[in-house]
């Protein structure tokens, strides 16, 4: 399970590699402003998200003196994003679909007794 901020970043970069400023814009954005990260957190996000092999950097640059660099999903990046999305989607569905809740907890009952 990835902690929202982190969620968020990975889904920040499924159309593209993107730098540090774009990708905290994205993130506010993807996440109805709910989540916003400082550039200090978000590169120790991106820190832990290169070492788990998530995200790569793509691309550095000088951009008025200072170092840019761009950030790309790894195809286990997209696959762990994605793969969270899916089970956001399905534990959304068992807590706003009545019936499916109501089914779900009957079987977690039969399996109890």
């Amino acid at each position: 399970m990835l902690r929202a901020p982190s969620y968020f970043v990975l889904a920040a970069l499924l159309d593209g590699p993107l730098h540090g400023y774009v990708i905290i814009k994205r993130v506010s954005a993807l996440s109805d402003n709910s989540v916003r990260i400082a550039a200090g957190t978000l590169y120790a996000i991106l820190d832990r998200l290169a070492e788990a092999a998530l995200i790569e950097v793509v691309k550095e640059e000088i951009v008025n003196g200072r170092a840019r660099r761009c950030y790309a999903l790894t195809p286990q990046g997209r696959d762990r994003v994605l793969a969270e999305a899916r089970r956001l989607a399905a534990a959304a569905t068992i807590v706003t679909d009545p019936a499916l809740r109501q089914r779900t907890l009957a079987r977690t009952a039969q399996s109890l007794a």
